[in-house]
């Protein structure tokens, strides 16, 4: 496995799908070869390109959520490729999907892959996408940041079984992405990438232990910022009370009786394992959940439980980072469209103080003017979660739900938006509500913490009395399971599991 690390934008998407012969948003490939299986796959057109995408090389995309068909079933999508290109019989691709399925922790299953992409949480849909580009048993699969969305303890079982289909198939990888701690678990060689360019190649153990150039160095040294707890205000702006919740045509809740407070300019992050009910916490606190009981106060006031009962300043002082910037913009708009909505919406800016105000948020969020007349396609992954903070500042709200707000983000620029948003907290007194897996992360900026397993509360307080010893074994599992910089460190966290007859 070559593991290839950067920022957003340096081009480790593009030589994931140069590796099909593909290049996204108009890009073409104007030099060089690209060899698979002993010949160069650009000289042989369109039909041999076909026979090979989804046979000989698959890919994981970075965004589950945007490229599974949401009117189709999991295991219709999962089994396709396999069955198209003659791998398998639809019978025999659909024991091989269970197999996956249960392979890299799915619930359920067998029956897993009769559900509908909407039905399952990111991180869920996330290994159902890793499954898919193992069914057919390809030579190569280019893995595309495939644990982005996952939290801790899951994304050792998808790596351990990454690791695992690697050495018993004999496939060859490509694993992109900007977690040093990650790609130091399965890579063999590291390519280190900025601004299209190669800035270092070896093998993991030379770029972890003894890198040479000074990028590769400041990615591997980055830590995260420190951040000093504070206490609460008297009266908190959100107060979520006794709330269940379960989603249309579901037979079960997913949510269970949820109570928790957030003070103004403070920080509370909701962590825990995918499929939690973190996610859809923060559905039901926006309104486009309504939950079955218990009640949401904002700012003094109860909040409709549905969406289209709330006011105008409602909405406004209420505000929401998506988890998947892919799906959460209009392709068919400019980012300086998509930034502007909110401006003209709330406050009736228009022609050159929209434009201007537009270029302020593009600047606070590192992006600048250029960007202005750019569409989503013509972004990287993390320019485009930019985009989508710089729309939710744009509205000035009182709260933001930042879910997973620096999980498509390199170490250093999300080190950079950590710094934004807690200088943003300070000026404006804007509360957080921060969904996330990463804990580094809950370090840096938390002020108090939720762990949710299986739609409950299992954990609740101040960051520094939920970090701190004794743990309950799920927040424990969860402190353990964080990637470390060392390598050998997956092997021995699931030999430690295997000792102690548990697992996730």
């Amino acid at each position: 496995m070559l593991g290839l690390i950067g920022e957003s934008g340096a081009g480790k998407s593009t030589i994931g799908l140069a590796s099909m012969g593909y290049g996204r948003g108009g890009v073409e490939i104007t030099d060089g070869e690209i060899w698979i299986n002993g010949r160069n796959i650009l000289q042989g057109g369109l039909k041999v390109l076909r026979a090979l995408r989804g046979s000989e090389v698959t890919y994981v995309a970075q965004s589950a959520a945007a490229s599974f068909n949401p009117a189709r079933q999991i295991m219709d999508q999962v089994t396709e490729a396999a069955v198209h290109h003659g791998r398998f019989s639809r019978k025999r691709a659909e024991e091989r999907a269970v197999t996956l399925f249960r392979k890299l922790g799915l619930p359920r299953p067998e029956a897993f892959g009769k559900r509908y992409p909407h039905q399952v949480s990111g991180g869920q849909l996330q290994r159902a996408m890793t499954a898919l580009a193992l069914c057919p048993q390809p030579d190569l699969v280019v893995f595309d940041e495939p644990t982005t969305a996952l939290d801790v303890t899951t994304q050792i079982d998808v790596l351990a079984a990454i690791k695992e289909a690697i050495r018993d198939t004999g496939v060859a990888a490509l694993y992109i992405t900007h977690d040093l701690a990650v790609v130091a678990q399965v890579s063999d060689h590291i390519m280190v990438l900025r601004h299209g360019n190669t800035v270092e190649y070896g093998n993991t153990d030379q770029i972890i232990n003894n890198p040479c150039e000074g990028y590769t160095r400041s990615l591997v040294s980055v830590r995260s910022i420190e951040h000093e707890e504070k206490l609460p205000t008297p009266e908190p702006v959100l107060k979520v009370t006794g709330i269940t919740a379960r989603y249309r045509g579901l037979k079960f809740d997913v949510l269970h009786k949820v109570t928790v407070d957030l003070y103004p300019g403070q920080t509370l992050a909701v962590v825990g394992e995918s499929g939690s009910g973190k996610s859809t916490l923060a559905r039901v606190i926006t309104g486009l959940l309504p939950p079955w009981q218990g009640e949401i106060e904002f700012a003094g006031r109860v909040l409709s439980n549905d969406l289209a009962g709330r006011t105008r300043e409602d909405l406004r002082d209420l505000q929401m980072i998506y988890q998947m910037a892919d799906v959460a913009m209009n392709p068919r708009q400019t980012v300086g469209t998509i930034i502007g909505r909110p401006l003209e919406f709330y406050f009736g800016l228009r022609g050159a103080a929209r434009h201007g105000r537009v270029v302020e948020l593009l600047d606070e969020v590192e992006m600048g003017e250029d960007f202005i007349d750019r569409y989503p396609t013509e972004l990287s992954g993390g320019q485009k979660q930019r985009v989508c903070i710089a729309r939710a500042l744009a509205a000035k709200p009182r709260m933001i739900i930042c879910d997973e707000v620096t999980s498509a983000l390199d170490p250093l620029v999300a080190d950079g938006i950590l710094k934004l948003l807690l200088q943003l907290q300070k000026t404006e007194n804007v509360a957080y509500l921060l969904i996330t897996h990463d804990l580094a992360t809950v370090r840096a900026i938390a002020d108090s913490i939720a762990v949710m397993y299986q739609g409950n509360i299992v954990r609740y307080g101040p960051k520094s009395q939920v970090l701190s010893p004794p743990f309950d074994d799920y927040t424990d599992l969860l402190l353990s399971s964080v990637p470390r910089m060392k390598l050998g460190w997956l092997e021995a966290v699931i030999a430690n599991r295997k000792m102690q007859g548990g697992g996730n």
